[in-house]
């Protein structure tokens, strides 16, 4: 991504596992109240933000899925799925 002065990338860290899942709510609800995966996927394209996309969704579509990976998704899950498959793509996804 190319940073500039209004571009920042903040980590948020917290031990309690409770406030752990209020916070992704609050961020969640936050950064994709009337957005898309995919409309996500384009604007960080479109900011140039070249980040490592999983896409995970629980609708059954095969043509969400190939435009994800046809712009640049590494890997999409459906729900439900395995913990593990999703922690080998993770592994795989830093590794390369």
């Amino acid at each position: 991504m190319a940073l500039d002065q209004t571009s920042k990338l903040i980590a948020i860290v917290d031990d309690d596992e409770a406030m752990q899942d209020s916070l992704r709510d609050l961020m969640e609800a936050a950064d994709m109240p009337r957005m898309s995966g995919l409309e996500l996927q384009a604007r960080l394209k479109q900011e140039e933000c070249n980040i490592p996309i999983i896409f995970i969704t629980a609708y059954d579509d095969a043509e969400i899925g190939a435009q994800a990976m046809k712009e640049g998704a590494v890997k999409f899950l459906q729900k439900p799925f395995d913990h593990q498959l999703l922690l080998k793509m993770l592994r795989g996804t830093l590794d390369s």
